[in-house]
């Protein structure tokens, strides 16, 4: 009797750990963005300290700007059994085709830095606004052209990422310029080129200013474009001539709002971490079996900040706020 109460109790210990390892088992989920940048990488700490919070690993890539690979790592992630996937897309026809299918196949998918047509299959999606933000920024950019300009028709150029993005760099500029003509400002856009890495935006940058010297303002549609052309003015000593206004916010980029000597007056700062951490916030929940009725098929816009040289001190709230030191 005590020989049969031991193997009893032996086999009832033995499917206790069973289901408490059941339990307990990995949750693996991924983070994708599609290039190196200041903005980009806040996007990634975002789905890291969201799936470290929840105890979850949390597995990241870059695509580096490249479809195929994009389609590689989904595909690879499903493979290795990954539950959930939330990625800031390449394409917003061809990733959601690709991230429709791996929803077919199991994996939960959250969206970050979109606002895909279609894609009512996703738990949850984070985004910005781009013309709402753009108009908001430039309103700010007005203020600077007319305080110095006044009745002069301003000479512009435009410094963006339409071969990248057409729909979000496009729908940027038309923010800003939407927002010049409201004031009432007048102007001529004498260069529109394509750069959104920092350097190839400063050597872009440094080539407009050789080949239209009347250039008298830089509007810049994200950071890379916006740290590379600030760079380019002030490398040509030409900061008190041209103004240069942009967007996203980072330490680099607030602390040249911040300095009297940049060309950089005003930019919008978007919240990459916050999306970011929504996104795979809601991702965990749902694959935990939490109901996102309420988020599912949606994408939500989070608001942007207008970072500007003529309230110094809001821009230094922001920087506390993002967990960077104040300047000055």
């Amino acid at each position: 009797m005590k020989k049969l109460l031991a193997v009893l109790l032996t086999l009832a210990l033995c499917l206790t750990l069973t289901a408490v390892a059941f339990a307990e088992e990995e949750i693996v989920v991924a983070g994708i963005v599609f290039q190196d940048d200041q903005f980009m990488n806040m996007l990634t700490k975002g789905y890291q300290d969201a799936a470290a919070e929840a105890g979850v690993k949390c597995l990241t890539d870059n695509t580096n700007n490249d479809q195929a690979k994009e389609t590689e790592l989904i595909n690879t992630y499903l493979a290795q059994g990954v539950k959930g996937l939330a990625i800031a897309p390449l394409n917003g026809d061809a990733s959601v085709a690709q991230l429709r299918a791996a929803d077919e196949a199991g994996m939960k998918i959250a969206l970050t830095n979109t606002n895909a047509n279609g894609a009512d299959f996703i738990v949850a999606g984070y985004t910005s606004d781009d013309y709402t933000n753009c108009l908001l920024v430039g309103r700010e950019a007005a203020k600077f052209i007319l305080e110095k300009y006044a009745e002069e028709t301003v000479n512009i150029a435009i410094v963006q990422f339409k071969s990248l993005l057409p729909d979000n760099s496009g729908a940027r500029v038309k923010g800003y310029l939407a927002a010049l003509d409201e004031a009432g400002v007048k102007y001529e856009i004498v260069a529109d080129q394509d750069a959104w890495l920092q350097d190839t935006a400063l050597e872009t940058a440094s080539a407009i200013l050789t080949a239209h010297p009347e250039t008298q303002v830089i509007l810049a549609m994200n950071d890379g474009g916006t740290i590379g052309s600030t760079m380019a003015v002030m490398n040509a000593g030409l900061a008190d001539q041209i103004m240069v206004f942009g967007h996203d916010g980072s330490d680099q980029i607030s602390s040249m709002v911040l300095d009297d000597a940049s060309p950089l007056k005003a930019v919008v700062a978007q919240d990459p971490y916050g999306q970011g951490y929504k996104s795979m916030t809601a991702l965990i929940n749902a694959i935990k079996g939490g109901d996102y009725s309420e988020t599912k098929g949606k994408c939500e816009f989070l608001d942007g900040i207008v970072l500007s040289a003529y309230d110094k001190d809001a821009v230094n709230a922001w920087r506390v706020d993002n967990g960077f030191d104040a300047i000055g």
